[in-house]
């Protein structure tokens, strides 16, 4: 059977880690859009030129157009036995555009989809994001409290400096959250309205919430 993964959760709530293992664990494709939109502009697809236009005026890409290039990577043959979505609904207006989708996609085809949330402490977020360093050449994160790298300041995987982000400041993240709770946080009653909603606790080291990820996975 087909499974059709999506994640909630707000910022630096583990979900790009936890998802990246999970993809490893699944031989699924892991689909980070905006990653995806990154790749449709970089090789000047028609769709991309098109979202070009708006971001470089400042505009939301619209919706339908998100859409489309979402259509267009979950139709690949890779995806057939599943995939792991990233990013994407960040709207109940998207959440629909992907019912639409993956009706069209699938057919007659038996499918499990589930919408697994990431819940978790505030005040603990913030703490990740002021703690959090990246690796501007490989894109690795690591946290100086939950996963430093060996040597301070330099990445485990490519010997790079780290860099820490302009905006991960606790200010700055307070703003980020008020956003994805009052834009994003419909999503878990909305799937939970439709019986697909998984929620994991996610407060814990990379391993314990690794273990309730794939329970709930599995269920």
């Amino acid at each position: 059977m087909k499974k059709e993964l999506i994640f909630l959760g707000p910022p630096a709530c583990g979900k790009g880690t936890q998802t990246t293992m999970l993809a490893e664990h699944l031989h699924f494709p892991h689909i980070d859009t905006g990653s995806l939109l990154r790749a449709e502009i970089a090789a000047n697809t028609d769709a991309g030129k098109e979202a070009k236009l708006y971001i470089d005026e400042g505009h939301l890409v619209p919706v339908t157009l998100v859409a489309k290039i979402i259509k267009n990577r979950l139709s690949q043959d890779d995806c057939k036995n599943g995939y792991i979505l990233d990013g994407y609904p960040r709207s109940l207006e998207q959440a629909d555009a992907l019912t639409g989708i993956n009706d069209s996609i699938n057919g007659n085809q038996k499918t499990s989809f589930k919408a697994i949330y990431f819940d978790i402490d505030t005040d603990m977020l913030i703490e990740r994001i002021v703690n959090r360093r990246s690796c501007p050449k490989c894109g690795e994160i690591y946290n100086l409290k939950s996963k430093a790298p060996k040597v301070d300041g330099i990445c485990d995987k490519c010997g790079e400096k780290l860099t820490q982000r302009k905006d991960d400041t606790r200010e700055i993240a307070q703003e980020r959250f008020d956003t994805y709770f009052k834009e994003t946080a419909p999503l878990i009653d909305y799937y939970k309205s439709r019986g697909v909603l998984k929620t994991i606790n996610a407060n814990g080291d990379i391993s314990e919430v690794w273990e309730r990820l794939l329970k709930a996975v599995n269920d």
